[in-house]
C-alpha cells in the first residue's frame, strides 16, 4: 500500500511538473513572439504606391475564426474563404491621402471574390477624397467581373490584360428550393408565419419563387441595379444607355469583334488600354520607381502600411467626448456569439458597455444583417432603447442588408441612415419546425411515451406536431408581428395599419424606404456619425468602436498561430487564395440554405429574417 501510494504522488508530481512547464513555455513563446511582432513594424519607403488587394469578400466585421483551426484548415489545404476589412481598406486610403511616401494608389482585383454595393460604394467615397490630393489612382487586372470591375472604375486608370474581358451580368435573386425532396424523404416542414411576402421560409415549402416574392424582388434588385449602372456611368464619363447596350448587345459585339473581349471592352471605353502584367509592371516602374527585392514597383500593401502607421495597441482617450459604434454583422441568434454572427447577449454587452461610458453622448449602430431571432432582436433593442432613455443619442446606419430583425433593432433609433442601395424593410415574422417523424418509422425507428400535460412534451422533431401546440405557436407568430408593427410605428411616427401598409415581409431598397418613411436619410456610416455627433450637440469628439474583448485563451492562441485574417498579399500575385470552382459554388448554395437552421435558437422558434441575398 505505501508503494502504491508513493507511485501515486510520483505520478501526480510529475503531471503538475509537465503542466506547469508547458504553461511556462507557452507564455514564452506568448512573450516571443509579441517582442518579435513589435520589432518586425514595415517602413514605408518614399515615392512608393500603395496596393489595395482586398482578398477573398470585403466585410463590415472580419469573422472571428478560432488560430488552431485555421492553422490546422492552411496545413490541409481547406481554407475558408479569406476576408478583407472594408474600414481597413478605408482607414489606409484616407491616411494616405496626406502621406507624402505615398505617390499612387494601386487598385488590384485579382483576389476580390465579392463585395457588397453599400461597401463599394464607402470605398468611392474614400477614393475620391483621396483624388482631391492630386494622387494618381491605377487599377489593373486581367480580368473584371462585375464587382471586381466596379472597384476598378473608381480609379483614374483602369488597365486589363490582353485576354481579357469586363463582364456585366446585373443582378439577380436565385434560391434553392428544397420541397420535392422534403416530400420524397416524408420530413413534415411546419411554418407559422405574417406577411404576404414572408418569402424567408419558401425553399421550405415550395419548388419555386412565388410570384408575391418574384413582384418584391424585381422591385428592389431593379432600384440596386440603376444605382449600380449610374455609379459605374459617372467614374467613367458614360451613359447608362451605353451599359445596357454593351450588355444587352453583348453577344452581337462580341461576335463582330471576333470573340475578343478585351477589345470589345476597350473600344467601348470601359478600360483605357490593354496591357499584359510585365507591360503593366514596367509602365508602374516608369512610375514610382522599382523594388529589387519584389523585381516589381516600389509599393505597399494595405496591410502592411496600416502596421507602419498605427501604434501596436488601440488607444481610446478617457477624457474626450465620443461617438460609439457598435457593428452588428451576421444573422442576429440568442445567445454570445463570437464575431461573423449577432448574439443578442454579446450585442447588449456591447451597447451597456457604451452606455455607462460617461464620455460617450451618441451611439452608432452599424448593421449588415437580415435578421433571425425575433428574441434577440428585442434584447438588442430594448438596450438600445435604455440608452436613449439615459439621454444618449441613437442612430442606425446599414449597410449592405438591414431587413426584418435587422430592421427590428434599428426602428426605435433616433434616426436611420441607409445607402440607396440597402435592402431593408421585410417587416414580418415566421416560424418554421421541421418533424422526421415519416423517415424515422420507414427505418423502424420509433419516439413514445408519457408525461403529466398534453404539454409535456410540446415539440419533439420525432413526433407529429400537435394542432394544439401549432395553434399556440401560431398565436404567438401572429403577436410577435404585431408587435414588429408597433415598434416600426413607434420609431417612425406612423400608425399600425401606415406600417401594415409596407410590412408583410416585404423588401424594399434603401431608397424606396427613404420615400416611405422607414428610412431618415440615404448616406454613409461617416454621415451617420456626424449626424449623431450633431445630435449629441457635440463638436470635438472620438469616434470609439466598441468591440468584444477577446478572452486571455484567445489572445494567447492568437499571438502562437496568428489571427486567422486572410495571408497579406503584394502586387507580385503569389500565394493567392483559390477562387471556388463550379462545384464548390453550387455546393456552397445549398449549405447556405441548409446552414441557416443550425443556428436558429429563439426560445419560442419566432424569426425575424430575410433571406434576400443576390448576385
Amino acid at each position: 500500500m505505501t508503494k502504491l501510494i508513493k507511485n501515486l504522488w510520483y505520478g501526480l508530481d510529475l503531471t503538475r511538473k509537465i503542466i506547469l512547464n508547458l504553461v511556462f513555455f507557452l507564455l514564452l513563446f506568448w512573450m516571443i513572439a509579441m517582442i518579435a511582432s513589435t520589432g518586425d513594424k514595415p517602413s514605408v519607403e518614399k515615392g512608393v504606391a500603395l496596393v489595395l488587394q482586398p482578398q477573398g469578400y470585403i466585410v463590415e466585421q472580419l469573422t472571428y475564426r478560432d488560430p488552431i483551426e485555421v492553422a490546422t484548415q492552411e496545413a490541409t489545404g481547406r481554407e475558408e474563404p479569406p476576408e478583407t476589412s472594408l474600414y481597413d481598406l478605408i482607414d489606409a486610403i484616407e491616411n494616405a491621402k496626406d502621406d507624402n511616401r505615398i505617390t499612387t494608389l494601386v487598385i488590384s482585383t485579382r483576389y476580390l471574390w465579392g463585395s457588397g454595393v453599400t461597401k463599394l460604394q464607402d470605398l468611392a467615397v474614400a477614393i475620391k477624397d483621396f483624388k482631391e490630393s492630386g494622387k494618381k489612382v491605377i487599377a489593373y487586372d486581367d480580368n473584371y467581373t462585375q464587382g471586381q470591375y466596379y472597384f476598378a472604375s473608381l480609379a483614374d486608370e483602369v488597365y486589363m490584360g490582353h485576354q481579357g474581358g469586363v463582364f456585366l451580368t446585373g443582378f439577380s435573386r436565385i434560391g434553392t428550393y428544397f420541397k420535392s425532396l422534403l416530400d420524397l424523404v416524408g420530413v413534415n416542414v411546419h411554418v407559422f408565419k405574417v406577411g404576404t411576402y414572408k418569402s424567408a421560409v419558401e425553399p421550405y415549402i415550395r419548388d419555386n419563387m412565388s410570384e408575391e416574392a418574384k413582384e418584391a424582388n424585381k422591385a428592389w434588385l431593379g432600384d440596386l441595379w440603376g444605382d449600380f449602372t449610374q455609379n459605374i456611368a459617372t467614374h467613367r464619363s458614360l451613359e447608362v444607355d451605353d451599359i445596357s447596350a454593351y450588355i444587352n448587345d453583348y453577344k452581337e459585339s462580341l461576335s463582330t469583334y471576333k470573340g475578343d473581349s478585351a477589345k470589345l471592352a476597350l473600344e467601348k471605353g470601359f478600360v483605357d488600354k490593354l496591357m499584359s502584367r510585365i507591360e503593366f509592371r514596367d509602365y508602374m516602374i516608369d512610375l514610382v520607381g522599382k523594388d529589387d527585392d519584389l523585381r516589381s514597383f516600389k509599393q505597399i500593401s494595405h496591410k502592411s502600411y496600416l502596421k507602419a502607421i498605427r501604434g501596436p495597441f488601440p488607444y481610446v482617450n478617457p477624457r474626450t467626448d465620443k461617438v460609439a459604434v457598435i457593428i452588428a454583422k451576421g444573422t442576429i441568434v440568442n445567445g454570445n456569439q463570437k464575431e461573423g454572427s449577432i448574439g443578442g447577449d454579446t450585442v447588449s454587452n456591447l451597447i451597456r458597455k457604451a452606455r455607462l461610458n460617461d464620455k460617450v453622448k451618441a451611439i452608432v449602430l452599424r448593421v449588415d444583417s437580415g435578421g433571425g431571432s425575433a428574441f434577440a432582436s428585442e434584447i438588442i433593442r430594448e438596450e438600445l432603447v435604455k440608452a436613449q432613455q439615459d439621454g444618449i443619442k441613437v442612430v442606425a446606419s446599414m449597410g449592405d442588408v438591414a431587413a426584418s430583425g435587422g430592421y427590428w433593432i434599428s426602428a426605435t433609433a433616433d434616426e436611420i441612415w441607409a445607402r440607396p442601395s440597402t435592402i431593408t424593410g421585410s417587416i414580418g415574422i415566421f416560424g418554421m419546425l421541421p418533424t422526421f417523424e415519416k423517415p424515422l418509422n420507414k427505418y423502424g425507428i420509433f419516439r413514445d411515451g408519457v408525461g403529466t400535460t398534453k404539454y409535456s412534451n410540446p415539440v419533439d422533431t420525432g413526433l407529429p406536431l400537435s394542432q394544439d401546440v401549432a395553434d399556440i405557436i401560431q398565436t404567438g407568430i401572429d403577436a410577435g408581428y404585431e408587435k414588429f408593427l408597433q415598434i416600426v410605428g413607434e420609431g417612425r411616427g406612423m400608425s399600425r395599419d401606415q406600417v401594415d401598409a409596407v410590412a408583410q415581409g416585404r423588401v424594399w431598397s434603401g431608397a424606396q424606404a427613404h420615400k416611405l418613411g422607414l428610412v431618415d436619410q440615404l448616406g454613409s456610416l461617416n454621415d451617420a456619425v456626424k449626424s449623431a455627433a450633431a445630435l449629441a450637440g457635440i463638436e470635438k469628439y472620438d469616434t470609439w468602436y466598441v468591440k468584444r474583448k477577446l478572452s486571455e485563451q484567445e489572445r494567447l492562441l492568437t499571438e502562437l498561430f496568428g489571427n486567422g485574417d486572410a495571408k497579406e498579399q503584394l502586387a507580385g500575385y503569389v500565394n493567392a487564395p483559390k477562387q471556388p470552382g463550379l462545384k464548390s459554388k453550387m455546393l456552397e448554395q445549398i449549405n447556405a440554405s441548409l446552414r441557416e437552421l443550425d443556428i436558429w435558437n429563439d426560445p419560442k422558434h419566432a424569426y425575424a429574417n430575410c433571406f434576400c441575398s443576390f448576385q
